[in-house]
């Protein structure tokens, strides 16, 4: 890891990898020849860091692998093609108790932290980014909580949602306001009626939002400061309870992928929300941002998995094809490009349980970024190109509904758009560089 001395030595994420200290043996003096110097500084060969999953962690990968072949794969066509929302889905995690993962213990969760839940989703992405996103939906409205409420919201919102009671949604994007977050025009503004000091009236719509349908309450952000402003601070977290007067869900969206899981507006029609479900202070936009950076690798996850889902069903159909008198697998350039696709898998779960590993430590912050936005970044666009070659490998037969190709495809490519673009995560890594955050000295 560049920068490496940033990461405590001995850390560990909970229940995660764990990297302990390296020796490290310096060479003060001035040797004449290289031979010399290796002699006197000889490289000290260590066993501290550890590649493998915690056996909490292993045995957690080997559950949720099972529950995807046994419950997911074999639904995950019929989810696409009816857009339902699967029930029975949602009903097996909450059974297999996978929807607190990312919560404590003391929340009713099991405490397997981001990390945990990058396992999970990559192991159920490997048949179904609709099932993925239903887990990723445990961890994205209610970071915020986590991040910066108070234990009086953390007790009353969260335990439902580790116990499959209640469901939520995530509100920060807006039709004029996707990648510009500071150009939304959700207002909040004081309640001025008697009796209700330090409460909010929100108005406005917020657009594209996951599980907008199903939720029970939901994590929104809007403009509490000069709405032309684009200061961070005129931004504020609130917690949005669906049964409130003034809450409604709007259209939902015809998706091109990922269907099953609704996305579509909130529509806030003079909304009032009482001071206790401030989310930490008022102004406090960098919580959405420090929310969004947590997300990265359980996003990158969800494309981890599709890769490997992909690839692993065009590798064994190219072993059975013929052609030309041989298997399709025969030929060296297939070979080749099956070979690039694997390093890059293995490429970007590397990445990609590191930056779990930081944010399980709360190291979500701006010096983190980039290594945060390279498992985003790099994981799903891996999901674009090892799904769309997993179609060209299969030929005219990987662009019918016959095979799960095209599903891939499909849902790839909402993967570089969500939660900060494939744009956004290239500018915040080029920052990181130009800041020397991320830097090899």
């Amino acid at each position: 890891m560049a920068r490496s001395g940033r990461s405590r030595p001995g850390s560990a994420g909970p229940r995660g990898l764990r990297v302990a200290p390296i020796a490290v043996r310096r060479c003060r003096a001035r040797l004449p020849g290289v031979s010399d110097r290796r002699a006197a500084c000889p490289r000290v060969a260590s066993a501290s860091v550890d590649f493998d999953l915690s056996p909490e962690l292993a045995a957690l990968q080997e559950t949720v692998r099972r529950l995807a072949q046994d419950k997911i794969k074999p639904r995950a066509r019929e989810i696409d093609t009816t857009g339902a929302y699967p029930q029975d889905i949602f009903d097996a995690f909450r059974d297999a108790d996978l929807l607190g993962l990312c919560l404590p213990t003391e929340l009713g969760g099991s405490g397997a932290g981001i990390l945990g839940l990058t396992i999970a989703i990559e192991e159920v992405a490997k048949y179904s980014n609709t099932a993925a996103l239903m887990l990723l939906l445990t961890r994205l409205p209610t970071g915020p909580i986590l991040i910066a409420g108070n234990d009086e919201q953390k007790q009353r919102y969260l335990p439902g949602i580790a116990a499959g009671e209640l469901r939520c949604g995530f509100g920060l994007s807006e039709s004029q306001a996707g990648s510009d977050v500071a150009g939304m025009r959700t207002r909040a503004v004081p309640d001025e009626r008697p009796g209700h000091e330090g409460d909010w009236i929100l108005t406005g719509t917020k657009c594209w939002m996951s599980g907008v349908v199903q939720a029970d309450w939901y994590t929104v952000f809007a403009k509490t400061g000069d709405p032309a402003s684009r200061a961070h601070d005129s931004i504020t977290g609130f917690i949005v309870e669906r049964s409130w007067d003034g809450v409604s869900v709007g259209n939902t969206d015809r998706k091109m992928g990922v269907r099953g899981v609704d996305t579509g507006e909130l529509l806030l029609d003079g909304v009032h929300v009482p001071k206790e479900n401030v989310i930490g202070e008022v102004g406090g936009f960098r919580l959405a941002m420090l929310g969004l950076n947590a997300m990265r690798p359980i996003v990158a996850a969800r494309g981890i998995g599709l890769a490997e889902g992909a690839l692993m069903y065009a590798t064994e159909y190219v072993q059975q094809r013929q052609a030309f008198g041989h298997t399709i697998a025969d030929f060296q350039g297939i070979q080749w490009e099956i070979a690039k696709v694997a390093v890059d898998i293995e490429a970007a779960r590397l990445l990609t349980y590191r930056s779990a590993w930081l944010a399980d430590q709360g190291k979500f912050t701006k010096e983190y970024v980039p290594y945060l936005s390279m498992a985003k970044y790099h994981a799903t666009e891996l999901a674009v190109r090892a799904s769309g070659l997993a179609v060209q490998l299969l030929g005219a037969a990987g662009y019918m509904e016959d095979h799960p190709t095209e599903l891939w495809y499909r849902d790839a490519r909402q993967l570089t758009i969500v939660e900060g673009t494939s744009q956004v995560q290239l500018g915040l890594i080029g920052r990181g560089v130009l800041n020397h955050d991320l830097w090899w000295d």
